[in-house]
């Protein structure tokens, strides 16, 4: 009784230790493949950060180009609307890539490679316009020596044109100056200038020196000489009767002003005559109701404003 009791406890032993060892072998087992399986899943996140880092490398760089390339076309005179629409995509997609969980390296492989297509078919157009910039370039500095050369042309117009200007100036103060020679050769002239004082009676004195109680008119007697200048027309003679104290002696009807020397100064009567150009006697007649003051009177003749000749006569 005691063997066997003996062996039944040796065969529960047995039994005991197959069964730690199946169990230890079956934790060994499940150990070794949880491993394998860490080891793996390790190996793929490890490919994941990888390939998501390279994909923020890559949509990073194509940003940076094109913000290059928008100053660019901006220096350039040209339009970035398409370069801004496409780099605010950009960064659309990358605010995406930070918090996709589903990332796809191949799709965003696609998104990188459409964005290098965009890039390289505006490269095509950037260097078009770099040409045309080029070409107006050349155009605008051609136009600008043009412009300087039309700017000298023009200085020296201006200097031609003051010196001409000055020329017709000279000529024209010449021209002024002989024409004033010319209308002073040619004008009448009064000579022998004398004042009779004629009474009621038609008696006539002579001599400058009357009473006044004697002049019932003036008759101012000159003679106009021939001058080969002057035209055969009929000239207009003013004549100013200056009293003591310079004032013009007129009468009502009878006076008026006339232009001498850029001024207007009275006169005290006008007679038209017609010149004959052969050293003519002109008489010219004054009457006034009231009487002359004692005192010395100046005569003054004038016609086609030029002073022609004078005299005078005194009153006592």
């Amino acid at each position: 009784m005691e063997a066997e009791a003996t062996n039944n406890k040796q065969g529960v032993l047995n039994m005991t230790i197959g069964a730690l060892a199946g169990i230890l072998a079956l934790l060994a087992y499940l150990f070794i493949g949880s491993r394998n399986e860490t080891l793996e899943v390790q190996k793929l996140l490890t490919s994941k950060v990888e390939q998501f880092a390279t994909t923020q490398l890559k949509l990073d760089s194509i940003s940076n180009v094109l913000d290059e390339k928008i100053v660019e076309v901006r220096r350039l005179g040209g339009s970035v609307s398409e370069l801004e629409r496409i780099r605010r995509q950009l960064n659309n997609d990358k605010k995406k890539l930070k918090y996709d969980l589903s990332f796809s390296v191949q799709r965003y492989n696609l998104k990188i490679r459409d964005y290098k297509n965009f890039l390289a078919l505006h490269e095509d157009d950037n260097r078009k316009l770099k040409d045309e910039n080029g070409s107006l370039l050349s155009r605008t500095r051609a136009l600008e020596e043009e412009k300087q050369t039309i700017i000298t042309e023009n200085e020296g117009l201006k200097h031609e044109k003051a010196a001409l200007a000055r020329t017709v100036v000279d000529y024209s103060l010449q021209n002024a100056d002989l024409q004033d020679k010319v209308t002073l050769a040619s004008a009448m002239k009064a000579v022998n200038v004398e004042v009779i004082a004629l009474a009621a009676n038609g008696k006539e004195r002579r001599g400058g020196m009357y009473k006044a109680s004697r002049i019932d008119r003036l008759k101012i007697a000159f003679i106009m000489p021939s001058n080969p200048l002057a035209l055969k027309t009929n000239k207009d003679i003013y004549v100013r009767i200056l009293d003591t104290n310079g004032a013009v002696v007129n009468e009502s009807g009878l006076g008026g002003v006339l232009w001498f020397e850029g001024r207007e100064i009275g006169y005290s009567t006008r007679q038209s005559i017609p010149f004959e150009n052969n050293d003519q006697q002109v008489d010219i007649f004054f009457r006034r109701d009231t009487s002359y003051k004692p005192g010395s009177y100046t005569v003054e003749l004038y016609s086609e404003g030029i002073r022609i000749g004078d005299g005078h006569f005194d009153v006592k």
